[in-house]
């Protein structure tokens, strides 16, 4: 049996269980709480632990009375029942002589607090205190299970949502092939022999195949980044970012980038989503780059609580701050696709990838100054 004491109490009644084997004591704490509290107290009064737990079991109390000295049992006995019967009600020991430290044991091990009996009158203000903290506990905990739920249901909605896109992409990749593969056909054969504007069409026709195929490698890529199955491991960000440079040679060699690095740390990660983070965040810096020949600068520091510290600074157009944000949400671009192409997930994705790490990333930037993107790492091996 469970319960609590917000569920059992009402503002008119306070109803307690006094454990008390002298008469004329119990009288005089009642006498207590209704003539000196002010309290309309509905009152039980039991002597045995058998009796205690019967009475804990079939009936709804607001507080627990309790003497400390029983002929058979203590006041601290009736706690331990309480617990056993998973009930959350407070407890306070009325009892005749204590001392300090078999005081602060008790309040240790859970009593409420503690009253003399010769001094009867602190009791209500004790009581009003232990209900009222026991209020705060409980509505805390319930609080803390509304959470709890709210980020189950969250994580299971994100979740379906991630399975959605990863089974809408991977389904259409193959009817979208055909449609790529004809539209490109129909260039090829029938360009020049139509009218101008057929070989628009057929070409817009074109465009818009390709980059849909474009947006859904993308988001195909996006949904696998939390459904990846390897591990944390020691990983040299050096030879990730060096692998990273090979896969983007072509996009360095025609922009004439310049890409340098410092020493770069150990850290825990996925090799290759740390590969395809310095892959997207290189990437980005030339293809927003200015008039000048890209320049790219990798370093890493070390972080006030032991992280690693990433920076990935180039020479680009710059970001205005009010777009700081805006740049890592789903198909968020500052810039037309006439000017830059992509389907604008990249920075999406290397936000994922840093946060399923337990990092962070941001960026400082001015327009015209160039962009700094920090991001953070782990440098210990997870165990």
């Amino acid at each position: 049996m469970s319960g609590t004491a917000a569920e059992y109490s009402n503002p008119d009644l306070l109803r307690v269980l006094l454990v008390e084997d002298n008469q004329s004591d119990a009288e005089l704490t009642l006498h207590a709480l209704r003539n000196g509290g002010g309290f309309n107290v509905s009152a039980e009064v039991t002597q045995t632990a058998e009796e205690f737990t019967h009475q804990v079991q079939t009936n709804r109390y607001d507080i627990v009375l309790a003497d400390y000295n029983l002929p058979q049992w203590t006041g601290m006995d009736a706690l331990r029942v309480l617990r056993s019967q998973d009930l959350d009600i407070p407890m306070i020991l009325v009892t005749g002589s204590l001392g300090e430290e078999r005081a602060v044991e008790c309040l240790k091990q859970g009593a409420t607090d503690y009253v003399l009996k010769d001094r009867l009158t602190r009791l209500p203000a004790s009581v009003r205190r232990a209900l009222e903290e026991t209020r705060l506990r409980q509505e805390h905990a319930e609080s803390e299970k509304e959470l709890a739920r709210k980020v189950e249901e969250l994580a299971r909605s994100n979740a379906d949502l991630e399975q959605f896109a990863y089974v809408a992409s991977h389904d259409l990749q193959e009817p979208l092939r055909m449609v790529a593969s004809y539209t490109q056909l129909l260039a090829k054969r029938y360009k020049g022999r139509l009218d101008a504007d057929a070989d628009q069409f057929i070409a817009y026709a074109v465009d818009g195949a390709n980059r849909m195929q474009s947006l859904i490698r993308d988001l195909l890529t996006y949904s696998r980044v939390n459904r990846a199955e390897k591990a944390m491991i020691e990983t040299s960000s050096e030879t990730a970012l060096e692998r990273a440079l090979v896969n983007l040679q072509g996009a360095i060699k025609d922009s004439g980038a310049v890409v340098s690095h410092g020493p770069l740390p150990m850290v825990a990660a996925d090799p290759s989503q740390l590969v395809q983070l310095f892959q997207n965040l290189v990437s980005n810096a030339i293809k927003y780059r200015g008039a000048e020949v890209p320049r790219i600068r990798i370093s890493a520091a070390e972080g006030s609580k032991g992280e690693s510290v990433f920076s990935v600074a180039d020479n680009g157009l710059g970001i205005a701050p009010q777009y700081f944000e805006k740049i890592f949400l789903m198909f968020q671009r500052l810039h037309g696709r006439e000017e830059f192409p992509g389907t604008g997930i990249g920075l999406t994705i290397s936000k994922k990838i840093v946060e399923r790490h337990g990092g962070r990333i941001w960026v400082e930037s001015e327009p015209g100054k160039g962009s700094v993107f920090h991001f953070t790492l782990s440098p210990k091996r997870e165990k």
